[in-house]
C-alpha cells in the first residue's frame, strides 16, 4: 500500500522556510500544497536556493486561497498545526493521505478555522516563554511525527548506508 502524507502551507510568506520545506517533502515523500497569496514569488532565488536541485523530486499543487484548497480536498482528514491546540501532534494517530495543514509565519492559521476545527487541532509542546517554532522546523517535526507512527514506509536507512565514508 502506498502511503501518502500531505503537507499544506496556507499563505506562506518567507521564500526560505517555504524551500526548507519543501526540501523535507523531497526528503520524505511528502505532497506538498501552497495556498495563495504567497509573500513570495514561486521563481524566487532564495525559494529555489533553500530547495536546492530537489525541486524535480516533488510532488506540488498551488491554490488560490483557502477556499480553492478545501474545495478541492473535500474529505480529507486534515490536522490543524496551532499553538493554541490544547493536544500535542504525539497524541493523535495520523491515517493514511492525511494533510497536516500550516499558516503563515507572522499569524498562524485563521482563528475561525482553528475554532471550526477544534478537536483536529495539534500543537508543539514548548516552553511557554518561547511564541513558536520556525515553520520549517514545525513542519518537520510533523512530517516525522507521522512518518514514525507509519514505520516510515518507502524510506530506507539501508539505501543510505553506500554513503558513508568512514
Amino acid at each position: 500500500m502506498e502511503h501518502v502524507l500531505n503537507i499544506v502551507l496556507i499563505e506562506p510568506e518567507i521564500p526560505q522556510n517555504t524551500g526548507n520545506i519543501a526540501r523535507s517533502c523531497a526528503a520524505t515523500g511528502a505532497r506538498l500544497h501552497l495556498v495563495e497569496p504567497m509573500g513570495f514569488r514561486i521563481d524566487d532565488k532564495k525559494l529555489k536556493r533553500a530547495g536546492l536541485d530537489y525541486w524535480d523530486k516533488l510532488n506540488i499543487t498551488f491554490y488560490d486561497s483557502t477556499e480553492d484548497f478545501f474545495e478541492k480536498n473535500k474529505g480529507g482528514t486534515f490536522f490543524y498545526f496551532t499553538t493554541k491546540a490544547e493536544q500535542a501532534h504525539t497524541d493523535v494517530s495520523y491515517p493514511n493521505n492525511c494533510y497536516l495543514v500550516f499558516g503563515k509565519e507572522t499569524k498562524g492559521l485563521p482563528e475561525e478555522l482553528l475554532k471550526a476545527n477544534h478537536d483536529s487541532c495539534v500543537r508543539l509542546p514548548m516552553r511557554g516563554i518561547i511564541r513558536s517554532l520556525n515553520l520549517s522546523n514545525a513542519v518537520a517535526v510533523g512530517i516525522y511525527e507521522v512518518l514514525r507512527q507509519w514505520d516510515y514506509p518507502e524510506l530506507s536507512l539501508k539505501g543510505q548506508l553506500h554513503n558513508l565514508k568512514w
